[in-house]
C-alpha cells in the first residue's frame, strides 16, 4: 500500500502496529464462558467446525444452489489502478452509489441485471465511504490530503498538516455531480452515520475515526470521541462540526493495552425511530441514546477481550431486540477464516437488547475454509426487510458474501453464499467490501472486481422482494413494517 493511504483501508493495521500491537490474528485459544461483561450460553462455548475440502481455484466462482451471480460490472478507468479499491455502497431510487479509494461511481440500476454507469467522479481519498440524502452525497476521508479538494495530493509524511474529514457533493444531476464543500474532522472520518434532524431542516453526521496519533495536534490522545457535523439542508456549504461528544469511557475499557491505546470508533449505526445507536468502538461496543443527536448519551459499554479484537460495525434487527456486532480481526488484511482460528474470532456476536441493556447470546462465522492467501473476516452487511425474521447478507472480503439467519440467536445458520477463489498471482487484498440487499437483489462492492449483482431465491428470503425501499444507507436503519 502506498504510504499516503496507510490511514485508509489499513488504518487499523497501521495504528495497531504504531501502538505496539499487532494486526495479525492471535494464536487460536479456547473461548471463555464469560467474555467481557456477558455470560455466554453453554451450547456456544466451543468453536463450530469449519467445512474443509478442495478450495475453489483462482477467481473460480462458487455459490449455494439458491444464490446466483446475475452480473458483474468490472472496474473501469480511472478506477482500475492497483489501489483503486472499491468500498461502501448507498442507494437512492434507481441509483446505486459505490465508493472507491479514488472517488465514486453512480450506477443506474433500473434493470439490476444490466447496471449502467452514469458518472464517475475522480476524487482520491481513502476510504471514500459514501452515503446519500436528497440531492446530497457525503464521502468520508481518513487519509491526510494536501487540501480538501478533489485535486489534492497525498500529504506524505505530514499527517498532522494534511486535511481529512467529510466531502459534500450535489448530486441533483447524477451525470455531473458537483463538489459543494467539506468539513475537517479530528482524526479524519473513517466512516460516517447520517441522523436526520427532528424538523427536517438539518442533517447530522457522526464522523467515526481511529486514533490517537502521538504528537498530533489534530488527533491527540486521548481519543474517546466522535465528531458531530451539522449539515443545513438549505445551505450545505455552511456545514460544520457542532460537537465532539465522548462516546465511551477509556477507564472502563480493558482494550488492547499499551501506552498509546487505539481508540475512537470505527462505525456507528443509528436507528432514529428507536432513538438508539450502536457503536463499534476500538476495544468496546457501546449503546447510545440519540434522542438529542448533538448530545448522544451512553447507555451501556461492553467488551469481549477473549474473542473480539477490532469492533468494526453494528446492525440492529427490525424491532431493535437484537444487535449484531462484528469483529474485524486482522484489520481486513489477514486470513482468519481457517480451521486454526475459532469461530468466535473474526466473527459476528449476537446480543439481545432489552430495557436498554445488551446481553451476549452467541457467535456466527462463515463455515467454509479459506486459504492462507485470502484476507477474510467479518465485514459490512445489512438486514433483509423480512417481517418476523432476522436475516442478514454480509461481506467477508475474500470469503465472499454470506446470507445468514439469526432469528434463533442461539443457533444462527448460513442459508446461502457466494464466493470467488483466491485472486490470481500476487494480487493481495481483495474480495467483497460491502454486500447489501436492495429491492430484490444483493449488491456487492468487490475491492478489485467491481460491482457484483447477486440474486437469492429461497423461501426464507423471498418475502423481502415485496418490500420497496426508496433509498438505503446501511448505517441509518429504519423499519419497513
Amino acid at each position: 500500500m502506498r504510504k499516503a493511504r496507510s490511514i485508509g483501508l489499513a488504518a487499523v493495521a497501521a495504528l495497531l502496529v504504531a501502538t505496539g500491537c499487532t494486526a495479525d490474528p492471535e494464536p487460536a485459544a479456547a473461548p471463555s464462558a464469560t467474555p467481557g461483561q456477558s455470560q455466554m450460553p453453554s451450547q456456544q462455548q466451543s468453536a463450530t467446525p469449519v467445512e474443509t475440502g478442495a478450495a475453489p481455484g483462482p477467481d473460480e466462482i462458487r455459490s449455494s444452489d439458491n444464490v446466483e451471480l446475475v452480473t458483474n460490472v468490472p472496474a473501469q478507468a480511472p478506477f482500475d489502478g492497483p489501489e483503486s479499491w472499491g468500498t461502501d455502497l448507498a442507494f437512492q431510487g434507481k441509483y446505486a452509489y459505490v465508493g472507491n479509494f479514488d472517488g465514486f461511481t453512480v450506477y443506474d440500476i433500473t434493470d439490476p441485471r444490466k447496471p449502467v454507469t452514469v458518472s464517475q467522479v475522480l476524487c482520491p481519498g481513502g476510504q471514500n465511504d459514501v452515503s446519500v440524502s436528497g440531492n446530497l452525497l457525503f464521502l468520508s476521508i481518513d487519509d491526510p490530503r494536501s487540501d480538501e479538494t478533489c485535486d489534492s495530493d497525498p500529504a506524505d509524511g505530514l499527517p498532522d498538516q494534511g486535511w481529512e474529514g467529510i466531502r459534500i457533493f450535489d448530486i441533483t444531476d447524477k451525470a455531473k455531480p458537483k463538489y459543494v464543500s467539506s468539513v475537517a474532522t479530528a482524526c479524519g472520518s473513517h466512516t460516517h452515520t447520517m441522523i436526520p434532524g427532528k424538523k427536517g431542516e438539518v442533517l447530522y453526521l457522526y464522523a467515526s475515526s481511529p486514533g490517537p496519533i502521538a504528537g498530533s495536534r489534530t488527533c491527540a490522545p486521548p481519543r474517546d470521541k466522535i465528531s458531530v457535523v451539522e449539515v443545513p439542508l438549505g445551505n450545505p456549504a455552511k456545514s460544520r462540526v457542532v460537537a465532539e461528544p465522548e462516546v465511551f469511557d477509556r477507564d472502563q475499557s480493558t482494550g488492547q493495552g499499551g501506552e498509546l491505546e487505539l481508540a475512537g470508533c470505527h462505525d456507528i449505526t443509528a436507528y432514529p425511530e428507536k432513538n438508539l445507536a450502536a457503536g463499534a468502538c476500538f476495544g468496546d461496543g457501546v449503546l447510545l441514546d440519540i434522542s438529542d443527536p448533538v448530545k448522544p448519551r451512553v447507555l451501556q459499554q461492553i467488551d469481549d477481550d477473549e474473542n473480539f479484537s477490532i469492533w468494526h460495525s453494528a446492525t440492529f434487527n427490525d424491532d431493535a431486540s437484537k444487535v449484531v456486532f462484528t469483529d474485524e480481526l486482522g484489520g481486513g488484511g489477514s486470513a482468519t477464516c481457517d480451521s486454526n482460528t475459532p469461530s468466535t474470532k473474526g466473527a459476528n456476536a449476537i446480543y439481545d437488547l432489552k430495557d436498554d441493556k445488551l446481553t451476549l447470546n452467541g457467535y456466527f462465522k462463515i463455515p467454509r475454509e479459506q486459504t492462507e492467501s485470502e484476507n477474510c473476516v467479518a465485514h459490512n452487511g445489512s438486514l433483509l426487510p423480512i417481517k418476523g425474521k432476522d436475516i442478514m447478507v454480509q461481506a467477508w472480503y475474500q470469503g465472499g458474501i454470506s446470507i445468514w439467519d439469526f432469528t434463533d440467536a442461539d443457533r444462527p445458520k448460513e442459508i446461502g453464499y457466494f464466493e470467488r477463489g483466491p485472486l490470481k498471482g500476487d494480487a493481495g487484498l481483495g474480495g467483497s467490501w460491502s454486500a447489501y440487499y436492495y429491492n430484490g437483489y444483493i449488491y456487492s462492492s468487490d475491492i478489485t472486481k467491481g460491482l457484483d449483482v447477486i440474486a437469492i431465491n429461497d423461501p426464507l428470503t423471498d418475502p423481502a422482494k415485496n418490500v420497496v425501499m426508496e433509498d438505503f444507507n446501511v448505517q441509518t436503519q429504519r423499519s419497513y413494517f
